[in-house]
């Protein structure tokens, strides 16, 4: 069966296009009924992604860009064209929007459940609803899987449900098992939302974001260090939070979506997968990737205590320490040094 692919801006109101992001053409393509891990259907799912390269093109490798939480298919851009793998006159790439981040099906989205109709979904549902596409593409192999923070979250998950699916895993600031500490951040994110937000699907984006922001894109993303750093009076800060909000109204983020991906991000747990019941260790130690963990000093949002713990307990995993005060925030373009140090050793992982 083909991918039925439509122009996606007739269905979703893509952001401008920002100064570290890539241009490709865009997809969208009907997966059918998703089932659901907690019971029920996605009704007539449909998957995002962009292309980059020829994807028919099978003398080039294939590298799968999954999206973190509240983020779309340009999450990872800024890697491009920063190392020899994921240079792109070398490699093509499909980059792949998770459920609920209103380009694949989502809360804000969908005509046959919209709003607080639509089922809720896990990272697992992600990750078979991005399978079901690459089957519909015809693809039956990867090179590689990169995802940060909740992409890295499916990352890993992709690696441990489809163990020869691919050959490499870099998962930057992700965790296998959800923390109490990340499930307390998105709860007050949620509950600052939640408010907000009417039956119908409506919201003022003015007021429902305003406590959001400092939780989700201040205290989560970056450290006390760096916030003081680049932040030196009050009235710089207050500066900073009134541009942030109309950058992130340009988005065009609804909040319903936000806070069904980070349900799901709180419930996340690779051992959940059946046969391991529970079991982290076998889970993780049934991956046959080669894989690269990426994490910074100090995350306040992603404990880097797991994702350290994590590295540990897979076969054949590269832990990558990067020395910087951005915390969860130095798998991003606003880090350069880091970008520097993950795109050397993902070179260093791929290289054969």
């Amino acid at each position: 069966m083909l991918a039925v692919s439509i122009d996606i801006c007739s269905l979703n109101a893509h952001p401008a296009i920002q100064a570290d992001w890539i241009d490709a053409p865009h997809h969208l393509s009907c997966i059918g009924d998703l089932p659901l891990e907690g019971g029920g259907h996605i009704k007539n799912c449909q998957i995002s992604y962009a292309i980059h390269g020829d994807i028919k093109d099978e003398s080039k490798p294939l590298i799968v860009f999954l999206c973190a939480i509240g983020s779309i298919h340009h999450r990872l851009d800024f890697l491009m064209n920063q190392s020899r793998t994921l240079e792109l006159k070398g490699a093509r790439i499909i980059a792949i929007d998770a459920l609920g981040n209103g380009f694949s099906s989502s809360p804000s989205n969908s005509k046959e459940q919209p709003f607080f109709h639509f089922p809720k979904f896990t990272i697992r549902d992600m990750v078979h609803s991005q399978k079901k596409l690459l089957d519909q593409l015809g693809i039956t192999h990867v090179d590689t899987i990169i995802g940060a923070s909740m992409g890295g979250m499916q990352a890993l998950q992709w690696a441990v449900f489809y163990p020869n699916f691919m050959d490499y895993v870099v998962a930057l600031t992700p965790m296998s098992k959800a923390t109490a500490w990340a499930s307390s951040m998105t709860r007050a994110a949620r509950e600052s939302l939640a408010p907000h937000i009417e039956m119908n699907g409506s919201y003022d984006p003015d007021k429902t974001w305003l406590a959001w922001l400092p939780i989700m894109q201040m205290l989560a993303m970056r450290t006390p260090k760096q916030c003081d750093e680049q932040f030196t009076g009050v009235d710089q800060i207050q500066e900073w939070y009134e541009q942030r909000l109309q950058w992130w109204k340009s988005m065009n983020f609804h909040p319903l979506d936000w806070i069904y991906q980070s349900i799901a991000y709180d419930a996340h747990d690779v051992s959940k997968t059946a046969p391991f019941n529970g079991n982290l260790a076998k889970a993780l130690g049934s991956i046959k990737a080669k894989c690269l963990i990426g994490v910074p000093s100090l995350d306040l949002f992603n404990p880097v205590e797991q994702a350290k713990y994590t590295a540990s307990l897979i076969p054949h995993c590269t832990l990558v320490n990067l020395d910087t005060s951005w915390g969860h925030m130095a798998a991003s373009a606003l880090d350069a040094p880091s970008t520097r140090t993950i795109s050397m050793a993902i070179d260093s992982l791929t290289d054969r």
